[in-house]
């Protein structure tokens, strides 16, 4: 199992996305409890970024929206959510 770790920074994203969309918490907390237990489960498309975020990496919450994270071992440091233009 992997563990989760909220930056300070991504907290305070994450209540943002939550008041702005709510009609995504259910599917963000699906996110969060694949990501725990196998963050390369396909429905996530972790994906590797590229460019000067080539030590981040993706995953969707749907087309449009994001979280960005770094792995290191078995936890995944999450850093950013939002709109897939707008996130770091």
């Amino acid at each position: 199992m992997y563990k989760l770790i909220f930056v300070e920074s991504y907290l305070k994203k994450e209540k943002i996305f939550i008041k702005k969309h709510p009609e995504f918490v259910e599917r963000y907390k699906k996110v969060l409890r694949l990501l725990e237990l196998n963050p390369f489960h396909p429905s996530l498309q972790l994906h590797n970024l590229k460019g000067k975020l080539k030590e981040y990496w993706s995953v969707y919450i749907s087309l449009s929206y994001r979280i960005i994270l770094k792995i290191r071992g078995d936890e995944l440091i999450l850093l950013d959510i939002g709109h897939h233009e707008e996130v770091y």
